[in-house]
């Protein structure tokens, strides 16, 4: 099944264009990061990132500075907490 998943998001990449995909708001991409966690810990973990990315890479996130050390963060939509370094560059 680790293949499948691995095969399944190969096929994303070479249908469609990295410039034409949904850009996403985390530093590195859903795709890549499903892909990293799948090949390096297997098929259950790398579905759990899916899941994670999927409901977290969407609408309804916040960007605020921090005031206490004046760093930029961002909410996401399940509350979890979001530093500078795992955001995209684009929404810095």
């Amino acid at each position: 099944m680790k293949y499948v998943l691995l095969l399944l998001i190969k096929i994303y990449w070479a249908l469609i264009p990295a410039h034409n995909r949904k850009k996403c708001i985390f530093k590195i991409s859903c795709s890549n990061f499903v892909f990293q966690e799948t090949k390096s810990k297997g098929f259950f973990q790398g579905m759990k990132a899916l899941k994670y990315r999927y409901h977290n890479c969407r609408e309804g996130f916040e960007i605020f500075e921090n005031p206490v050390d004046h760093t930029t963060q961002m909410i996401l939509p399940n509350g979890d907490i979001l530093t500078e370094p795992e955001i995209a560059e684009r929404l810095l």
